[in-house]
Formats: structure tokens, C-alpha cells, sequence
């Protein structure tokens, strides 16, 4: 082919806030499809807090990405060549396959996805592994029942604005927290939560006012001082779903974060029968991806769902736009235009 590949490394591994000289963007020459490889030519790439994770040695329940290669990332795309069986060139389809223009990668990593179904970008998104990240915790942890309170922190993130439209369309009361009053109007006013805090202003008397009755269900992408807030306000048999805890995970190892609390006194957590569980979406959501995306669908076509996306353009901004991901500067979920 005469176009080139397009590829950002990872060049060095972060010590605290990951900065552009962490990264390396190189051209290459195209790949060539092996035995049971497709050919795939990127049109977004999303960009997605765990990201920081790979991008360090410390022990995770997924590799590294090792230095001097592609980093990793979910895109969407066209199959330009295919020597699998199950795939042929013009199809769309889904799969992990790094920060890269084209990449040939095994069949079975691939997922076909309807271009008529939906924009091309939200298979990243409300229909990708943010949005089966909200899904997956729900239905397996948290629960959501009709009159419930649901409290969602990063309410207008990829993963909040799904768990909280979801929990909603299932007869909770979902309060979102937010940073700002763009995003807390934007959570309140277009996704339809009930309410929406800004966690920048008096936390503590908000959640007082908006939740007089406690906390049913608490989702977590946050940590540090929401957290804090958040956990002595729940009633008997609350329910935790730990997806993520982004106020940290620039923290180095064996560090304190700066100025972040001590964290919440648990033991509450016997005498209310809390129930607080981690997960990863790979453990057994994609299993289920086809009710999962069954179901998303029917809302989005419904009304009942909607999306907000921050889209950058072109490849070579990623590094940048994932710094600024991390320090919340997105407004949706982040995904980069390719080309």
C-alpha cells in the first residue's frame, strides 16, 4: 500500500501525571494480514482511564504495554484485507488493536458491528466497552430496583452516563456527580437524572439535601473525597460497584496522593450489610454483549438513552487528549477521529 501506518509508543513509563515525552509517534509501514488475520483500517480510537494502568509495570490484572510498543486501545474500522473466512474487505467491525492507523490482528479479536445501527464512533462508547462496563456492573452488582436512590460519580463520563440512564430506566432515583455546572446541567438537564452535585462545591451538604433518605446504590469511577462523601450516607444492604477510582491513578506506588483523604472508616460496611465489589467488563461481560447490546439499543431508539461524545481529531493528539482525560478535562467520552 502506499499509505503509511500511523503509530503512537509508548516511549517511557509514567512517574505520577503522564506527560507528552511519554510518548513516541512514528510511521510505519503497513502490515501484512498473517493465517487467520484481518487487515483493519482505524477510524476512532477510544481513549479510556485504564489506559494509565498499562502504561506502568506495577502488578494489574492485565499486562503492560511494553516500552517501545503500540499502546493499546479499542478502535472501530474497515477490514481492508482478510484471510479469515468470517470477515471480508468493506466490513465494519470492533476489536482491540492499539493507538494506530492499521493493524492486522487476529479474527477472534474482531466484533462486526451494523454501521446502520448507529454512528460509527459509538460502538466505542454507549455501545462499546464503557457502555457494557455500565451494563455489566448493574446487572451484576448493583442491582437497581424501582424507588432505589442511585448516586453516580463522573456522571457525565463514557461509563456514568450509561449506569445512571440505565438505572433510571429501571425506576431508580439517580443523582449524578459531576465537575462543574456544564456537566451537572448537561447530566441533569439531556440524560435526565434527577439531580446533579458538583463535587467542587460543599459536597457533604449537597448529598444532605439530594439524598435525605440515604444511598441505595453508589457507583464509583472516582475515589478520594466523593467517595468520602458518599460512603457514611448509605442505607442497610447498599450496594458499591467499584469500576474505577481516577482521582489515583496517577498516584505512584506506595505513595499518598496529595491532599486526598484517608478514605472512609468501613466498618459501617457489618453492621449496614454493605455489599462493595469490584469488576473487570473482560472477566464475563463480553459474553454477554449481544443482551447487552440488544437491550442499549432498544433505548437509544426508545429515547430513553442518549450520549455525549468529545471526539478529537487526528491520531497525534492522543497523547494529549488522554493527559487531559485524566485530569477531566473531557466532556464525554473520548474518542480520537483518526484521520
Amino acid at each position: 500500500m502506499s499509505e503509511k501506518n500511523l503509530q503512537v509508543l509508548l516511549r517511557r513509563r509514567p512517574v505520577g501525571e503522564p506527560v507528552a515525552d511519554d510518548f513516541e509517534i512514528v510511521e510505519t509501514a503497513v502490515p501484512s494480514p498473517g493465517p487467520g488475520e484481518v487487515l483493519v483500517r482505524a477510524r476512532f480510537l477510544s481513549l479510556d482511564p485504564y489506559m494509565r494502568g498499562r502504561m506502568s509495570d506495577a502488578k494489574s490484572y492485565s499486562k503492560p504495554v511494553e516500552l517501545g510498543a503500540v499502546m493499546e486501545g479499542m478502535t472501530v474500522g474497515e477490514v481492508v484485507a482478510s484471510n479469515h473466512p468470517d470477515f471480508k474487505a468493506g466490513d465494519t467491525v470492533m476489536g482491540g488493536y492499539g493507538w494506530q492507523r492499521f493493524c492486522a490482528v487476529e479474527a477472534a479479536r474482531l466484533r462486526k458491528v451494523d454501521p446502520a445501527e448507529a454512528p460509527l464512533s459509538a460502538n466505542l462508547g454507549v455501545l462499546g466497552m464503557p457502555g457494557l462496563t455500565a451494563w455489566y456492573g448493574l446487572e451484576e452488582i448493583g442491582e437497581p430496583k424501582a424507588g432505589e436512590t442511585v448516586v453516580i460519580s463522573a456522571a457525565s463520563g463514557a461509563v456514568g452516563q450509561v449506569a445512571g440512564q440505565i438505572a433510571k430506566a429501571r425506576g431508580a432515583r439517580v443523582i449524578g456527580i459531576a465537575g462543574g455546572a456544564a456537566k451537572c446541567a448537561f447530566v441533569k438537564d439531556e440524560l435526565g437524572f434527577d439531580a446533579c452535585l458538583d463535587h467542587r462545591g460543599d459536597l457533604d451538604a449537597q448529598l444532605d439535601a439530594a439524598c435525605p433518605e440515604g444511598i441505595d446504590v453508589y457507583w464509583e469511577n472516582v475515589g478520594g473525597h466523593v467517595q468520602e462523601a458518599v460512603f457514611p450516607r448509605f442505607r442497610d444492604f447498599g450496594r458499591m460497584v467499584m469500576c474505577g477510582m481516577i482521582a489515583q491513578y496517577n498516584q505512584a506506588p506506595g505513595a499518598d496522593a496529595k491532599g486526598a483523604p484517608a478514605g472512609p472508616n468501613l466498618g459501617p460496611v457489618v453492621r449496614k450489610r454493605l455489599r462493595i465489589q469490584g469488576f473487570i467488563v473482560s472477566d464475563k461481560g463480553w459474553q454477554l454483549y449481544p443482551q447487552f447490546r440488544a437491550e442499549v439499543l432498544g433505548l437509544m431508539k426508545s429515547k430513553k438513552l442518549v450520549w455525549k461524545e468529545d471526539v478529537v481529531q487526528g491520531l497525534p493528539n492522543a497523547p494529549e487528549a488522554f493527559i487531559g482525560l485524566l485530569k477531566g478535562k473531557n466532556f464525554g467520552k473520548l474518542v480520537i477521529a483518526i484521520d
